[in-house]
């Protein structure tokens, strides 16, 4: 644990050493913040050591955290990350988003509102497709060592770690039936698609399921409990809307349930025939598969079609995550906007790292 001899004020430039390692971090805290939960934030951060990412991939381990209390301090953070959504080229700083700002539908403008939210979430998308990414590619080098004879240790337990996950029994060595659907399933899901439903779930990350569960897509559970009551609620009903732990293990399990439940056996279908004809994979595609997310049917698939369209989303199909930056320091200085962040130098700063689609 690192000596602190003063605490910092908001927005003071902070260096940890531990050993010959030199960790920066910027903290940036609302002014109401108090000197307990200041305190706790430094020895929660000086515990935790980034590692290094691989030439590739984003490492979970090195994401940084932020939690804003204001979307002008969300947006703030955007800024001096060089994160814009008119240059969504120029690549996806990753980071996770603890909270939605409670005022986001009180912004100067509509469009402020959208680009927030839009921009707070894309990075979360783009890690869980990366990991989608990495399970597909897994279960397609494990297969390939297995026609050829030349199986690995850990290939076994791999492959069953990824059955469970996607819900499936059988093995895929000996059943092709299981293998054809284990491809099926393990694949992403296009960011404009998860974009508009989450914003067509949550009211835009207001609604009380957002705000007090980080449930952004309406999912339920049986557990008694353990979620959160609907108002409303038929009588006998036993269902309740699901807490996550975070925003981020709601997009991981939204993509989860399209990826694996029977009601959306159709987005899959299509997913896999644009992947047999060497098309792309978009939302405006895998949308005609969700009649059976919504009562209302076909109606629903327009109006998150409409969502994609009018909000010009698809472009957000082609973007990729940065690679973090361990020589970049950022210093950001938003002092009483809401705003803390950790972790501030493995952001990067506009080096786009195309991921492989």
């Amino acid at each position: 644990m690192p000596e602190l001899t003063m605490l910092p004020t908001p927005g003071q430039f902070i260096s940890l050493h531990r050993g010959h390692l030199m960790i920066h971090y910027t903290f940036i805290v609302s002014c109401r913040t108090s000197l307990l939960t200041l305190i706790s934030i430094l020895l929660f951060f000086g515990l935790a050591v980034p590692i290094q990412a691989d030439s590739s991939m984003v490492d979970l381990e090195e994401i940084p955290s932020i939690r804003p209390e204001t979307t002008n301090g969300l947006q703030a953070f955007f800024q001096a990350l060089d994160y814009n959504w008119a240059e969504l080229e120029e690549g996806v700083p990753p980071l996770i988003l603890e909270n939605i700002p409670d005022d986001i539908n009180r912004t100067a403008s509509a469009r402020a509102k959208k680009h927030a939210f839009f921009m707070g979430l894309l990075p979360m998308i783009l890690l869980a497709n990366q990991e989608i990414e990495k399970e597909r590619e897994d279960v397609q080098h494990i297969l390939s060592r297995h026609n050829s004879r030349q199986i690995q240790d850990g290939d076994l337990e791999r492959l069953g770690e990824i059955l469970r996950r996607y819900g499936l029994l059988g093995h895929p060595f000996t059943d092709h039936r299981v293998r054809s659907r284990l491809m099926r399933r393990v694949d992403i899901i296009p960011p404009s698609l998860v974009l508009a439903q989450a914003a067509n779930e949550s009211a835009w990350g207001s609604s009380r399921f957002a705000q007090m569960g980080n449930n952004l897509f309406g999912e339920w559970t049986y557990k008694p409990g353990t979620g959160i009551v609907p108002a409303g609620r038929p009588e006998g009903a036993t269902y309740e809307v699901r807490k996550f732990s975070s925003i981020y293990e709601s997009i991981r399990s939204y993509m989860n349930n399209l990826n694996r439940n029977g009601a959306y056996r159709k987005l899959r279908e299509i997913r896999e025939k644009l992947r047999e004809s060497n098309q792309p994979v978009t939302g405006m595609a895998l949308a005609r598969g969700l009649a059976k997310y919504s009562q209302r049917g076909d109606e629903y698939i327009s109006e998150i079609q409409a969502m994609i369209r009018q909000n010009q989303l698809m472009r957000v199909n082609d973007a990729s995550l940065r690679l973090p930056e361990t020589n970049t320091h950022t210093i950001i200085d938003t002092s009483g906007s809401g705003l803390f962040s950790s972790r501030s130098r493995i952001i990067g700063h506009r080096s786009p790292a195309r991921q492989n689609p």
